[in-house]
This record gives structure tokens, C-alpha cells and sequence, in this order.
């Protein structure tokens, strides 16, 4: 492929920078006062209480904080973390037209994502035993809205990661214009750092 070729897929803008990455910087830019809302409500409620007690006759948010699987949660927090670095190196072997290795990195993205998701099934479904619903109390429905909605987000993440590699067998990302993995690349990383926030708010402080 000619420079001159490359440049006409960037479809620049007037700032200089490609249209397809600016959609995504302000959708992500969406996408943080969306979580940030979230997160707002979660502090709101933090002390705040509801009349459904729990079976330990506390009803706050730290009752239901104090419910939480640490250990559990910063192991699924460290592999999504991890993650990230397969993402990093997925791209660069794209750019480099290592096209497998590309690929198995991205596989590698796939399933620490599953793992991320299957220890908040496994989380929630434990919470459910415990009697902690959505309905139970403020601090249940702020953390099911939350962490939830950051669950979808990771899913969608991972169908996305899929069509990517289907697409590489179809004959894309085999030129300089890697742009289809950067773009879930950006998605990606951002939905690790928005689990950073809620790690930190919610199981940590």
C-alpha cells in the first residue's frame, strides 16, 4: 500500500487527526460522564439506608460493603488488568504483520475477559444467597447498577475482540491501517480504567 494510499483511509479531519478515532474519543468521552453519574449516585448513597434490613439487622451501605469477596474480586481485578498488556501486544504484532500472533493475543484479551466476567456471576449469585438484591437496600442497588453496567460494557468488549479476529481471517489488518484493532484496543483500556475507579471506590475505600 502507497503512503499516499494510507492517508486517503485515515480520513483526516481538520484537526489532522482520523475521524474513526475522534468518534471514538468522544464516545468514550460520553461514556466517562455516563460512569462517572453512576459512580456519583454510589457516593451519594454510600450512607444513606433503606427499610429492608438485611439478616444481620444492618441495613447501611457498609453492611452490604462488608459482604463483599476481596480476594476474589482483586484476583478478576488483576486479570483484567493483565489484560490491557495483551491488548498492547496484540496491536503491535498487528502492526508488525504477525497476523497469529495477533490474533492469540486478542484470544488472550477474550479469555481474561470471560475470567473477569465469570468471578462477577459467581459474586453475584453468592450476594443473592445472602439475601442482597437489588431491592434490599441502597448500596444493592447502586452496586448492581454499577458493577452491572460495567459488566455489559466488558461483554460487548469481548464480542467486539471476536469480530475483530474473524475479520482478520477475512483479510483485514493485514496492511499498515490497523485501525479496526486500535479502535477496541481504545475500548478496551478504557473499560479497564473505569473498573479501576469502581475497584477502588467500592471494595477498597
Amino acid at each position: 500500500m502507497t503512503v499516499d494510499a494510507h492517508a486517503h483511509e485515515e480520513h483526516p479531519t481538520s484537526t489532522g487527526l482520523d475521524s474513526r478515532k475522534v468518534a471514538m474519543w468522544a464516545f468514550l468521552g460520553s461514556e466517562t460522564m455516563f460512569f462517572g453519574s453512576l459512580i456519583l449516585v454510589m457516593l451519594i448513597n454510600k450512607h444513606n439506608t433503606l427499610g429492608v434490613m438485611l439478616g444481620h439487622g444492618d441495613h447501611t451501605f457498609e453492611a452490604g460493603q462488608g459482604m463483599l469477596d476481596l480476594v476474589l474480586t482483586s484476583f478478576t481485578t488483576f486479570v483484567l488488568l493483565t489484560s490491557s498488556l495483551a491488548m498492547v501486544l496484540s496491536l503491535a504484532a498487528f502492526r508488525n504483520r504477525s497476523l497469529n500472533w495477533g490474533r492469540f493475543w486478542l484470544m488472550v484479551v477474550v479469555a481474561f475477559g470471560a475470567i473477569f466476567l465469570g468471578g462477577q456471576v459467581y459474586e453475584f449469585t453468592a450476594f443473592v444467597r445472602e439475601g442482597l438484591t437489588p431491592s434490599t437496600n441502597l448500596f444493592a442497588a447502586s452496586f448492581y447498577m454499577l458493577v452491572g453496567f460495567h459488566g455489559a460494557h466488558v461483554a460487548i468488549g469481548i464480542l467486539w475482540l471476536l469480530a475483530v479476529v474473524y475479520y482478520s481471517y477475512r483479510g483485514r489488518y493485514q496492511s499498515a491501517d490497523t485501525w479496526g484493532v486500535e479502535m477496541v484496543g481504545l475500548y478496551w483500556h478504557f473499560v479497564d480504567l473505569v473498573w479501576v475507579a469502581i475497584f477502588t471506590l467500592i471494595y477498597l475505600i
